[in-house]
């Protein structure tokens, strides 16, 4: 049951389903079931937050999270994961509950659970930024796939301050994650192209254009948020994706990356839908298993560090196979 002080945080801090709604949030999308079903990855993001946000015990809100189907539960622990990097920043002990959720049940989930903590993130003084992480070691993704959570705090700024970011295409200022505070926007930027995908309800040609309207510097990384929404949370048929291979132009690398990325995040969690294959596909010409091994290849050892993060470093690698010319070697 839930507490009445945590009852009171729900109120305070959740949005309601129909906040994330595209028609709430002013987004140009026409209703079809396609787009029905795209909304329903933020109201599970809403779900998972609430019971985290609210219940008295851990177990509890597991129990609930084991009865989202499976495709979108991924999307309910980002949101409870959400939830529980509040209550720790807030509190006394940094990533207690964070910690024991993501090193526990949502082990499966650590590459969204990363993203619900840049959720958390948009919703945190940035002092508080260095308590939203835990301390995951044991996680072979840990800390190189922490820089999801940048890219979650940019998809949040977009998706909720859509004029902001993406209209007037403002930039936040630089942050030191994991000593790159260049590489941050860089990431921002990925989380924004995720956005750019729900904004305009998965239509190939408004994605595109969305892209085409930013700073040439920046579509690299936006591309490879389309490319990573289109195969994690589908909402566009075959015909579709192929229009959004041919609309990425000299940005397929990038597109193709972020699909690979999709694959093994959907593949860890356990459930790889019909639309993330699909897209693997369609964007790397590549199988699940094919994408899966080509990610596991070109993943960097966790304790690397250098001027370039090992989480770039990992994309790059993914990136070169796409670039780099027949024959060549991909080492």
């Amino acid at each position: 049951m839930p507490t009445a002080f945590g009852s009171l945080r729900r109120l305070l801090l959740t949005p309601s389903l129909r906040d994330v709604t595209f028609e709430r949030r002013g987004f140009p999308v026409t209703a079809t079931d396609a787009t029905r079903r795209l909304e329903a990855v933020p109201q599970s993001v809403v779900c998972g937050f609430e019971w985290g946000i609210d219940a008295q015990d851990q177990w509890e809100v597991e129990r609930r999270l084991d009865l989202v189907e499976p495709e979108m539960r991924g999307f309910a622990y980002e949101g409870a994961t959400m939830a529980f990097t509040i209550l720790d920043a807030m509190g006394p002990r940094r990533g207690d509950r964070t910690r024991r959720l993501l090193l526990g049940p949502g082990r499966p989930h650590i590459f969204l659970a990363y993203i619900g903590i840049g959720f958390a993130m948009a919703r945190l003084p940035r002092q508080l930024w260095k308590k939203a992480v835990p301390d995951l070691t044991g996680s072979p993704y840990h800390p190189t796939m922490s820089w999801l959570a940048v890219d979650g705090y940019g998809f949040d700024r977009a998706y909720f301050d859509t004029r902001r970011w993406v209209d007037r295409q403002e930039r936040p200022a630089p942050y030191a994650w994991e000593g790159s505070p260049g590489y941050f926007l860089r990431a921002v930027d990925q989380g924004i192209g995720r956005a750019l995908w729900f904004i305009h309800g998965a239509v190939a040609t408004e994605v595109a254009a969305a892209v085409g309207r930013f700073a040439s510097g920046r579509r690299a990384d936006l591309w490879s948020g389309v490319g990573l929404a289109a195969a994690f949370a589908g909402g566009c048929d075959p015909a579709g994706l192929a229009q959004v291979r041919r609309l990425s132009g000299e940005h397929h690398a990038d597109l193709a990356q972020g699909a690979v990325f999709a694959l093994k995040a959907r593949h860890y969690s356990g459930c790889v839908p019909a639309h993330t294959a699909a897209a693997a596909e369609a964007f790397a010409g590549l199988s699940v298993e094919g994408a899966v091994a080509l990610a596991d290849d070109c993943a960097v050892d966790p304790g690397t560090r250098g001027e370039v993060p090992s989480y770039e470093l990992w994309r790059r690698g993914v990136r070169h196979h796409f670039t780099a010319p027949a024959g060549v070697s991909q080492s």
